[in-house]
């Protein structure tokens, strides 16, 4: 058996990954012994590919797309944010050999947009554009700041319409769905929960979505603004800001649960940035 424990991120593709880069630099900040590497799974193969790790000496794992619904599937057990989400992006092995789920997106979220953004989310207007995996991993966390609302817009209405009932119970009354054309306005925090940052195609959003001093924020990051920023600059949001700050935190989070230690996590950010 290896002497360094093992480590490994699970996707496809997956060769564009930073998360191998950030939790060795975790490792080396707190001085812990361990490897990380990516490994691109075969479409249909997710489940072998596990296993074969584990195999091989793997402690845990984290998970990307489109793999979160089978690391979902695979987990004997689910912490309440990858149970309500239905999604699993960190894998643990514990001392008896149980696969345990974990969806640190949401966490990681708001440890961004409260901590390193100072964003104030408590009693605030917020929509989310988008219904799919990315929008169910981040809800749940996001209802516990306690906004005023949470609006939820989708091109298929009634995905929208089945995520907000999905979340209900735990939801207040704040959370909510209106049509993709007609949202509302004057909204705090605007967050790109959809494949548009890095496809390009955006939704066709109305003017006036941006209250006074309004933030927008793309779950996803890349080395240029994305398209859903270049949109909401023009739009009139005051800030904005992608979701590389949210791949550290998550990745953080997903750190302290397999080593028990809390990463710092300001000068990675800032290293990774071009």
């Amino acid at each position: 058996m290896p002497t360094t424990d093992q480590y490994a991120v699970f996707g496809h593709p997956i060769g564009h990954s930073k998360s191998p880069a950030i939790h060795r630099a975790f490792a080396d900040a707190t001085q812990q012994r361990l490897t990380y590497r990516a490994i691109e799974a075969p479409l249909e193969g997710f489940t072998d590919a596990l296993h074969a790790f584990r195999r091989e000496g793997g402690c845990g794992c984290n998970v990307t797309v489109p793999f979160k619904g089978d690391a979902c599937s695979a987990a004997d057990w689910l912490d309440p944010d990858a149970a309500l989400a239905g999604a699993v992006n960190t894998l643990r092995w514990d001392e008896s050999g149980r696969l345990l789920g974990f969806n640190t997106d949401g966490k990681g979220l708001l440890r961004d947009l409260q901590q390193n953004l100072s964003v104030e989310l408590a009693g605030r207007r917020v929509l989310m554009v988008g219904a799919g995996g990315a929008a169910a991993g981040v809800i749940g966390p996001l209802l516990q700041a306690q906004p005023e609302e949470l609006v939820v817009v989708n091109r298929t209405h009634q995905r929208a319409e089945s995520l907000v009932e999905k979340f209900s119970a735990i939801a207040d009354g704040r959370l909510k769905t209106a049509p993709l054309q007609t949202p509302g306005l004057g909204y705090d925090l605007v967050v790109n929960a959809t494949s548009a940052g890095l496809t390009g195609e955006m939704p066709t959003l109305p003017d006036g979505l941006f209250g006074a001093d309004g933030w927008a924020y793309d779950l996803v990051y890349a080395d240029a603004p994305t398209a859903f920023l270049r949109w909401a600059a023009a739009a009139g949001a005051s800030h904005r800001h992608d979701g590389l700050g949210m791949l550290v935190e998550q990745a953080a989070e997903a750190f302290f649960i397999w080593r028990g230690i809390r990463p710092e996590t300001a000068l990675i950010i800032s290293g990774l940035r071009p």
